[in-house]
């Protein structure tokens, strides 16, 4: 959950630094470099931040939405939060001079984000089938960041606009791939709490069939002994004794 909520905080920070690239784009200006600059480096912050905390959790066994067990491996590398960093740094302690290159490191930033939205959709994929645009969107924003450090000549008319927007929809497609992610977690907690009670109830049920086996088998024992001790009491014989034997007068009054 963690990882979805600084999937969150990536996607509108993108979104923030696209708007300021659109109204702001002919202004250039030191502070808005320098409010880019923090912005990525807060939201690489972040990531690196939770990327630590979720290696060191212990990892728990998991369930796909078929109730199938699956083994979850360690976080992703946080690609994009490092480079996020990175860029956030250099930004705000060189406004000045990174600006000439910004439609290099915006397009880098962009590719940075495709791999990123990649990697995630593919360890989603083991905990549920993606549709086909789920891939398709990174592939758009994967290919704008191509043209913006290969072509730029093909958006030299105005390269922040275009870029402004493609953060833009970055933003938006990080946004809906967060939701989807979020969803399928909930499903997949709904079948492991489901299928937990399912076990309970069976060991429960185990338990009471047990204990009725033993009261049963402890009466039937207890039945059969109690048989036994009669059936002993009704074949012993009734012997006299040796004197009443030997003794013809008894019983004749002498």
């Amino acid at each position: 959950m963690k990882t979805v909520q600084t999937s969150f905080i990536r996607a509108i920070i993108a979104i923030v630094v696209g708007l300021l690239l659109i109204k702001y784009r002919e202004d250039t200006v030191t502070w808005i470099t320098i409010i880019i600059g923090v912005l990525f480096f807060i939201s690489g912050l972040i990531s690196c931040i939770v990327y630590l905390v979720n290696r060191n959790a212990k990892p728990t066994a998991a369930v796909d939405v078929e109730g199938r067990p699956i083994s979850l491996n360690k976080p992703t590398f946080p690609v994009v939060g490092i480079g996020s960093l990175v860029l956030g740094v250099v930004l705000a302690a060189f406004p000045t001079i990174v600006v000439n290159w910004m439609v290099y490191i915006l397009g880098a930033i962009l590719i940075l984000g495709a791999v990123g939205q990649y990697v995630t959709l593919a360890s989603v994929v083991k905990l549920s089938k993606l549709s086909l645009y789920f891939w398709l969107m990174p592939s758009f924003v994967f290919v704008v960041g191509l043209i913006a450090l290969f072509k730029p000549s093909w958006i030299a008319s105005a390269p922040l606009l275009f870029l402004g927007w493609a953060m833009v929809f970055y933003g938006v497609v990080e946004c809906a791939n967060a939701f989807k992610i979020m969803n399928i977690h909930r499903q997949v907690a709904r079948i492991e709490a489901q299928q937990q009670a399912e076990c309970e109830a069976m060991e429960a049920d185990a338990v009471e069939v047990g204990t009725q086996d033993e009261t049963e088998t402890s009466s039937d024992l207890s039945g059969l002994s109690k048989q036994s001790d009669l059936s002993d009491q009704s074949t012993t014989p009734t012997n006299n004794t040796p004197e009443e034997q030997d003794n013809p007068n008894l019983g004749a009054g002498i």
